[in-house]
C-alpha cells in the first residue's frame, strides 16, 4: 500500500457509542469501515485530547496491555462498564519515541490506559463486534500547552509511521465549549460562533498543503476559536493529523453543528481504491 491517511475524528462524549440515533454515529462508523476495509493498517498511532503531558514534552504508551480509564463525571453506572477490547505495540511505541528524539522533542515511554477520548470514538467506529479493529493501538500525548505550530511539528515528527500502513488519527472536536453548554444542553440550534469557526477551520485545513500550517495557526487566534475553544485540547489533535499528512491534501468529509459543539471530520490524503 502507499502512504496511509491522517484523520482527525471528532469524538463526542461518553455518551457517543449509546447515541446511535445522533447524526454522527452513522458517519464514525463509515470512517471506520473505510479504514479497516480499504486503508488495511498494520496499526493506528492516535493522539487524543484527553491526555496532555508536559509543556514542552510528550508521553508514549509503552504498555501492550492497556486498560480503559473512565475520565468522566456523574453518568450512568453502566458508562463506567464499558469495554472496548485493545492491545498496544511496545515496539511500537519505542519506534515513536526514537521518531521524536529524531526530531529534538522530548518524550518517555508510560504505562497508562486508553481515555474516552479514544475508546468511546473507537466503539462506534472500530465496534468490537461489527467492524473490530484488529491492529494494535498506540496512543501518544498532546503537549500541556495551547501551540499550534509545536503539536503541527509534532505530527510531522511521527509521519513517516505512514509508510509502515501506521494510521496517525488525532481525536478531539472541532467545536467544544462546555461552559456555555451548561445553558444551551440539548439545544439542536448551534451557537453562531460554533458554526463560523468550525467554517474557518475547514477552510484552514483544506488549504494547499504549503500554506496549510500557517493557515491553520492563524485560525487558531481567531476570536471564535476562543469561543468554541475555552481551553485547546480539543482542537490540537486536528494539527497533529496536519501535522503528520506532509504534503497531502486534507478535506473536511462531515460536519455536524449542535448547541456548542462542532463534529468536523477530516482525513488528509487518499484512500487505496
Amino acid at each position: 500500500m502507499g502512504r496511509a491517511p491522517t484523520y482527525f475524528f471528532s469524538h463526542g462524549g461518553p455518551s457517543v457509542q449509546y447515541e446511535t440515533k445522533h447524526p454522527a454515529y452513522s458517519v464514525l462508523q463509515n470512517i471506520g469501515r473505510e479504514i479497516t476495509e480499504k486503508v488495511k493498517p498494520k496499526a493506528v498511532v492516535v493522539f487524543s485530547a484527553h491526555w496532555e503531558a508536559g509543556r514542552n514534552s510528550i508521553q508514549v504508551n509503552t504498555a501492550e496491555k492497556t486498560d480503559l480509564i473512565y475520565d468522566f463525571y456523574n453518568f450512568p453506572p453502566h458508562y463506567y462498564e464499558a469495554q472496548y477490547p485493545n492491545r498496544g505495540d511496545p515496539a511500537l511505541a519505542d519506534k515513536i519515541l526514537s521518531l521524536l528524539a529524531d526530531a529534538g522533542i522530548e518524550a518517555k515511554g508510560v504505562t497508562r490506559g486508553l481515555d474516552h477520548g479514544v475508546w468511546s470514538g473507537f466503539h462506534v467506529a472500530f465496534d468490537p463486534e461489527k467492524n473490530p479493529l484488529n491492529v494494535p493501538v498506540v496512543q501518544v500525548s498532546l503537549y500541556h500547552n495551547e501551540d499550534p505550530n509545536k503539536h503541527y511539528e509534532l505530527g510531522r515528527a511521527v509521519s513517516t509511521l505512514r509508510d509502515e500502513g501506521v494510521v496517525i488519527i488525532g481525536a478531539g472536536m472541532t467545536g467544544h465549549n462546555l461552559v456555555d453548554a451548561r445553558y444551551h444542553w440539548g439545544d439542536p440550534i448551534p451557537q453562531p460562533y460554533i458554526v463560523s469557526f468550525d467554517n474557518a477551520l475547514k477552510e484552514a485545513a483544506e488549504a494547499p498543503p504549503a500554506e496549510r500550517q500557517a493557515r491553520m495557526a492563524e485560525v487558531a487566534q481567531r476570536p471564535d476559536a476562543r469561543k468554541s475553544h475555552p481551553t485547546m485540547d480539543h482542537l490540537m489533535p486536528i494539527y497533529v493529523a496536519a501535522g503528520a499528512a506532509g504534503d497531502d491534501v486534507g478535506v473536511q468529509t462531515y460536519t455536524h453543528h449542535e448547541s456548542t459543539f462542532g463534529w468536523g471530520q477530516y482525513r488528509f490524503g487518499g484512500v487505496p481504491s
